[in-house]
This record gives C-alpha cells, structure tokens and sequence, in this order.
C-alpha cells in the first residue's frame, strides 16, 4: 500500500488543496492530510476547524485521513508510514524550491516525494491570497474546496 502525508496547516485548506489531494489519489492508495499544531505559528482557525474542514470535503472518501502533528514532517511520516511526502506547486518558480525541499526529505528520511502541480485553474489559489481576503473582509467561497461553506470557517 503506498500511503501519503501532505504536510502543512492550510490555514485555510484552498480549493487547490482539495484539488492535489484529489489529483495523488490516482497515484496512491491514501492520503493524510496533516494539520500543524505548532504553537508558534498564528493561525486565523482552529485546529478544530481546520479538521472540521478537512473532514467535510472529503467526507465520502475513506481514502483521505486529517491528523495532527506537531513535529518534523519526515517525523510524522515515518511515525505514519508513508511511504511518500506529498507536495503542490502552483508556478514554475514553485518548482526549485519545493525540490529542495524534497531533497532534504529525502535524505533525512529516505521517504520520497511526489511533486504535483496544482490545476491550471486554482494556480492562482494560495493559503496566503485567501488569508489576507479573509482579514479584508472578502468572499472567499469560491477558493474553498468542494461542500465546504463559509459557515464551516466559524
């Protein structure tokens, strides 16, 4: 069984998200989506709406799975089993930066990872675009994924 971690705390989880996580399912068997818990970081929703979120737009899927970690993610993906980090680009420019990244997975766990770009459509989407719409009051529900509403962020 081949399993997938994709890292991250989304705050919030984007359409463009949903959409890789639905794109790896081609490729593997299940995904865990992973919520950061650090106490450090500042995050507009709470780790329960975050789950709540997750949750709901995979709801018919068994094969998508919201855990929380608050360690390394080469940690929490061993500690997983994965056998594989999944990671979203959306631009080229992405592209250096998140192979870096899976370089240095790579060596500090041996775990691979699988680099996807996201939808032509949702390039544009980023945790940081829909956070700064949410701070100036914006509507924001057409960068949510599928099934989930504005309702579900309070």
């Amino acid at each position: 069984m081949t399993r997938a971690i994709f890292p991250g705390s989304f705050d919030p989880f984007t359409i463009g998200h949903y959409s890789i996580v639905k794109r790896a399912l081609n490729f593997v068997d299940e995904v865990v989506v992973s919520i950061g818990v650090n106490d450090a970081k500042k995050s507009l929703f709470s780790v329960d709406q975050r789950m709540k979120i997750i949750t709901k737009a995979f709801h018919d899927d068994p094969r998508v799975i919201a855990k929380c970690y608050d360690c390394l993610t080469v940690d929490f993906a061993q500690n997983e089993g994965a056998n594989v980090i999944l990671r979203g680009i959306r631009s080229i420019q992405d592209f250096e930066y998140e192979k870096t990244i899976a370089d240095a997975n790579r060596s500090l766990s041996g775990i691979d990872t699988m680099l996807l770009f996201t939808e032509p459509q949702h390039s544009f989407v980023s945790s940081t675009v829909v956070r700064d719409l949410i701070r100036y009051g914006k509507d924001i529900k057409e960068f949510l994924p599928p099934n989930v509403s504005l309702e579900d962020l309070k």
